[in-house]
């Protein structure tokens, strides 16, 4: 059957799961930033650290002091106001922009789903969230029963992307083969209850693992799309991210995945659950909404249409930009972040840096606890975009002090998924006088050995 691209775009399907999700979302992203302030995080990550290190391109996002906390409330009102669709479009434009502000002020706390988050709270800016069953819909006295088919596909598109390009990333030596890293960090939960004695030290576990994790991640957005599978599907989510959750400090993320997937089921199933909202709540729309209109339409659909091609492309192409370098990527890292490797390796490393007198050859050794957190100084010692950072920092510190002719030089050693450390970067290159880019980073030593895989 052909499929055509005008017909598709005016398809419409039922509001329901969007509203949903819109308050699924609101609701988990609210507690997430409760969650972060209870456990001191903002003081500890953003206002204790001396040095902060910063994206490439967004060495202007600083941390603003005890504003941050300022910056949080903000986050959190936002992400409270998309949950029960109040002012939406502000509300949701106002989360991206202070959520994305808090991920970019310390690269320190880059994770994966920190990622997710501002990806999928960018594209909901376009997406008509709030049509159903919001507040906005009793401010404007009129809601709408269904809206373009796209705007949830778009959701579930993300989402597979996700999980199949977290599926591809397993596919190198080092996970099936090595069941790599996961036989280091299994052994360590040896504590749980049942499972911990009788299957965390065993080798075929972490082999089944490995396997399972991978082949889990490359077929999940299929069987959650196919209606007969889907079911079953989420049984496996809810297993798997329960029992990742179980093993591992990952935080709100399993939870989110667990339900952001609903989005794939039936709007039958989505009209059950603002049912049981309602009477929670004892919502009668009949009393507050005036009109109720059939079809959501959007005012700039063309232009709304072609941004989001073009985001998507971008989330198609750009995890794959690695092929440009041509270095062992677990090793360099260039390339990796920012493309669903989630999980893939276990690095330890230790650097010791030098400052030198370039004229005089006088020297001597920096101790990173003076500027740097127990976090940061772990997270420094084995990323090379963190090395080099430091180096113009601690260079560019020193020179501010008085001190002539700096030259900055580092040792270091790296361990990468259970090898024996191997020299990391090149101790006679001056990290000062090296700039951050996209280039390949030619002071990185060779790595001595080989992982296959994409």
């Amino acid at each position: 059957m052909d499929f055509n691209i005008k017909t598709y775009l005016n398809k419409n399907t039922n509001a329901a799961p969007l509203a949903v999700f819109r308050i699924a979302f609101g609701i988990m992203m609210c507690f997430s930033i409760i969650r972060f302030w209870y456990h001191g995080w903002i003081e500890t990550l953003y206002i204790q650290p001396k040095f902060h290190f910063s994206y490439y391109g967004f060495e202007w996002v600083k941390p603003i002091g005890s504003y941050t906390y300022l910056l949080f409330v903000l986050c959190g009102i936002a992400a409270f106001f998309v949950a029960i669709g109040f002012k939406y479009r502000l509300a949701i434009i106002t989360f991206f922009l202070s959520f994305t502000y808090i991920e970019l002020m310390d690269k320190t706390t880059y994770l994966n789903h920190y990622y997710f988050i501002s990806l999928l709270s960018f594209l909901m800016i376009f997406l008509p969230a709030n049509a159903h069953f919001s507040v906005d819909n009793i401010i404007k006295k009129r809601r709408y029963e269904n809206i373009p088919k796209w705007t949830l596909d778009s959701i579930k598109l993300l989402l597979g992307i996700v999980y199949f390009y977290a599926g591809l990333a397993k596919i190198n030596s080092d996970w099936l083969l090595r069941a790599m890293p996961l036989k280091i960090w299994l052994p360590s939960k040896y504590d749980l209850p049942l499972i911990g004695d009788t299957l965390m030290h065993k080798e075929w576990f972490h082999y089944a693992m490995s396997w399972s994790g991978m082949l889990y991640d490359l077929l999940i957005p299929f069987l959650l799309l196919y209606k007969r599978t889907r079911v079953f599907a989420f049984i496996l989510v809810v297993i798997f991210h329960v029992f990742t959750r179980v093993l591992f400090p990952i935080g709100m993320f399993p939870f989110i995945m667990i339900v952001s997937t609903l989005i794939f089921f039936d709007a039958s199933l989505h009209k059950k659950i603002i049912s049981i909202v309602k009477r929670i709540f004892q919502y009668k729309a009949s009393s507050l909404i005036d009109t109720v209109r059939t079809n959501y339409t959007y005012q700039f659909r063309k232009p709304i249409v072609c941004l989001l091609t073009v985001f998507f492309i971008i989330q198609l192409v750009f995890p794959f930009r690695n092929i440009f370098y041509k270095n062992e990527l677990f090793w360099t890292e260039e390339g990796f972040r920012f493309s669903w490797r989630v999980m893939l390796i276990e690095k330890m490393g230790i650097c010791t840096f030098k400052i030198v007198n370039g004229e005089t050859g006088d020297f001597f050794y920096v101790d990173n606890k003076d500027f740097l957190t127990p976090f940061q100084e772990k997270q420094m010692s084995f990323q090379p975009d963190f090395i080099l950072e430091y180096a113009h920092y601690l260079g560019d510190h020193f020179t501010s002090q008085g001190h002539e002719n700096v030259q900055v030089f580092v040792e270091s050693y790296v361990a990468l998924n259970g090898r024996l450390s191997q020299p990391f970067i090149d101790k006679n290159v001056d990290l000062h006088r090296e700039k951050e880019s996209f280039k390949t980073k030619h002071w990185i030593l060779p790595f001595k050995d080989e992982i296959k895989g994409l």
